[in-house]
């Protein structure tokens, strides 16, 4: 199966839509049109794991420790993104991209991965 992705409301916007506008075919649902405004760390783990998308995000703060402890709990996870602010967008969307094209959405099952890789 094709990796699929959903942006937490941390991810800066432009990389959701640098990767939508290179390659249409990924499927890269936004925070905002996945409604995540006002959800915890956990609640958005647990939405990403029930719609099979990998999880973009810039929360290096909180999010490891959410996930551990959500994968801790038996939960599981079609696996994490992390970048630092940092990236350039355009090495962001390249990295996505690739991962994309080159990988099964079941490499990253309960993983969490630092981008750039």
């Amino acid at each position: 199966m094709k990796v699929r992705f959903l942006a937490d409301a941390d991810l800066n916007k432009a990389i959701v839509t640098g990767v939508q506008r290179r390659e249409p075919a990924v499927d890269f649902l936004s925070a905002q049109a996945a409604g995540l405004r006002g959800m915890l760390d956990p609640e958005v783990l647990a939405l990403a794991a029930r719609q099979q998308r990998i999880l973009v995000s810039h929360d290096a703060g909180t999010m490891p420790r959410h996930f551990r402890e959500f994968c801790e709990a038996g939960n599981h996870t079609s696996g994490v993104f992390l970048m630092p602010q940092s990236v350039e967008v355009g090495v962001a969307i390249e990295e996505l991209l690739l991962i994309w094209l080159v990988s099964d959405a079941s490499d990253w099952n309960d993983r969490l991965a630092w981008l750039p890789l």
